[in-house]
């Protein structure tokens, strides 16, 4: 059986409104390990094993050394989960996912598509990452959940790439599709509404409940190769509960990789 590499990587200098989230990893972990909650995720399994490995926080230089870390990580036959960090995080550590899982499946979490060709001249902007996951075929399928800010350009996008969208303003959790291939697992926590998550860069309001993602993450009945949290930012959050939903969320997904 694999064994699940966590990496924290510190970067958010692709973020386009507030800076913040590179603050998140150790945050998160402060959280998971409180004494506040135990390390049981709902299902009944325990994160508390020796098959977790936590290679600790990175503080990263150039934007592509998240590849050659990621990379490295999976060399060393683990799956990989991730505290960013801004949602850029994501093209290099599945760029890096692609040699040893040619046909992946993504199911991404978010307030925002983040398809964008380039934003503000930056094609790897945090607002971009899903536009350099397809145009590479990174990605076999690539579902989206949590959607509440499409325009014009991010819905064309949408179409060129056949993302499978699921909107906020007519969510229906039992409409989302079964995953035939590896699946990796990228959850922006501004997907959820900021009355549950109020440390973001982006309140986008109307988003969805804490419940409602657990619920999702619970009904996956394929093979999770891969996950990320990214997007937390502890200089937005009130009273630690953004970190602590993170904490829950980690739990939850670890042990769907398990």
């Amino acid at each position: 059986m694999q064994k699940i590499i966590i990496q924290g990587i510190q970067y958010d200098e692709k973020s386009s409104f507030q800076q913040g989230s590179s603050l998140a990893p150790p945050l998160i972990r402060e959280a998971l390990n409180s004494g506040s909650m135990n390390l049981f995720s709902e299902n009944g399994i325990t994160i508390e094993t020796s098959r977790i490995e936590d290679k600790g926080d990175i503080t990263i230089e150039k934007y592509f050394d998240i590849e050659a870390i990621t990379a490295k990580h999976l060399n060393e036959g683990g799956k990989i989960f991730t505290l960013g960090g801004d949602h850029s995080v994501t093209f290099p550590i599945i760029k890096a996912h692609h040699a040893k899982y040619p046909k992946l499946d993504i199911l991404h979490i978010d307030a925002h598509a983040d398809l964008y060709d380039n934003y503000e001249g930056d094609k790897f902007s945090h607002a971009c990452p899903f536009a350099r996951i397809m145009e590479n075929g990174f990605a076999i399928k690539l579902v989206q959940v949590g959607i509440r800010t499409l325009n014009t350009h991010q819905t064309e996008q949408a179409e060129r790439f056949k993302v499978d969208v699921h909107e906020m303003k007519n969510l229906d959790l039992s409409k989302i599709p079964k995953f035939e291939n590896p699946l990796y697992i990228s959850l922006d926590m501004d997907a959820l509404d900021p009355a549950f998550a109020p440390g973001v860069s982006h309140h986008e309001p109307g988003g969805m409940t804490s419940r409602q993602v657990i619920d999702l993450i619970q009904s996956l009945n394929c093979e999770v190769v891969g996950a990320d949290i990214v997007e937390y930012n502890p200089t937005r959050d009130f009273q630690k509960m953004t970190s602590f939903l993170a904490a829950k969320m980690m739990k939850e997904i670890l042990t769907k990789m398990l």
